[in-house]
């Protein structure tokens, strides 16, 4: 199978410091539509978790939805590296450093399988036990992570952290607020208008990043964006949300995609996390509730809720540290064991 060659800087460029307690590196896999995914390889230098063969138990991380590898993803990867797990950050399909034309494309089944290729991935590397791999997913991708999780029975543990069900919400628009036939028939005449736009110019218009200057009148939840893409917490050159964002008909699909829809199907364990203080917490909420209808395994399943944590403190932690890695750690052990 012919595969394409990625171009992939070589230079420290994430958002946060290189720990000298992992191995980094650089790789690229592809999917089984032929897309060439670049992801960032954590390893860890403590080998404690190694099996008697030598092979590590491996994570295989993205999102949030409109950032790259080298924000919140590459984070949590190296966290969880320094304690003890092999894992890989990527730039899902159309973004980032991976392959895919046209750009800031989104799709529910393309991006679904960025998963799978991860752990197609993970499971033939030599210095893996692809017995025990795993999934975590950020905003966006927390849902995809659910979805993955529903799909592929190779996954041992799923966590889905500050998510989004971007089904849902480009079906429904924030807080539900559009769902309606009439809210969506408007969506879906605006966006094949664009689609007609974009044929004839040849080009596909761009619908924007995190919006930038902030209005004074910007709701909190663009503030506490604006508050992570905007400014050097979180700003990169490459992710969608620091620029221009999503074409406009970029996520067209979603609409019509409840990605959700057999999570309740999930026999491996699942971890919900979500801050209630986070304008998002409604999706990390009901996805749970969903998840735990009538599931055959409930007993691996978890929501746990960070009392004050909003959307993006789960992206870095925030002034608050946030995001719970010593739980992270320990759902990770019990179910990669």
């Amino acid at each position: 199978m012919a595969e394409q060659t990625l171009s992939m800087t070589s230079e420290w460029d994430k958002t946060f410091p290189a720990s000298d307690r992992v191995e980094h590196g650089k790789t690229e896999f592809r999917t089984r539509y032929g897309f060439m995914l670049a992801a960032d390889v954590y390893v860890p230098r403590d080998r404690s978790r190694a099996g008697e063969d030598g092979t590590l138990p491996a994570i295989a991380l993205c999102g949030p939805f409109g950032a790259v590898k080298e924000q919140c993803a590459g984070l949590y990867a190296q966290t969880l590296a320094e304690r003890g797990f092999l894992t890989i950050a990527f730039d899902p399909s159309f973004t980032g450093e991976s392959s895919g034309e046209p750009r800031y494309m989104a799709s529910p089944d393309i991006n679904t399988e960025d998963f799978q290729a991860a752990v197609d991935y993970l499971s033939c590397r030599e210095d893996v036990d692809a017995e025990r791999i795993g999934i975590l997913g950020i905003c966006g991708w927390g849902g995809l992570a659910l979805n993955a999780a529903a799909l592929d029975t190779r996954v041992r543990a799923t966590v889905a952290s500050t998510m989004y069900d971007m089904t849902r919400v480009n079906a429904n628009g924030y807080f539900d607020a559009e769902d309606s036939e009439e809210a969506r028939h408007a969506k879906r005449v605006a966006l094949n208008a664009q689609r007609l736009a974009d044929y004839e110019a040849g080009t596909y218009a761009l619908g924007g990043g995190v919006v930038d200057p902030l209005p004074e009148d910007a709701p909190f939840y663009v503030r506490d964006y604006f508050d992570y893409y905007k400014t050097p917490r979180g700003y990169h050159e490459r992710s969608l949300n620091s620029n221009g964002g999503w074409n406009v008909i970029g996520c067209m699909s979603f609409m019509n995609q409840p990605i959700l829809r057999y999570s309740n199907e999930i026999r491996s364990a699942a971890l919900v996390m979500h801050g209630d203080a986070a304008h998002s917490f409604y999706f990390g909420k009901e996805a749970f509730e969903h998840l735990m209808e009538g599931n055959p395994v409930p007993e691996n399943k978890e929501l746990l809720v960070i009392p004050g944590a909003t959307h993006t403190d789960l992206y870095d932690g925030g002034e608050k540290g946030a995001i719970p890695w010593d739980k992270l750690e320990g759902f990770f052990a019990q179910y990669l064991a």
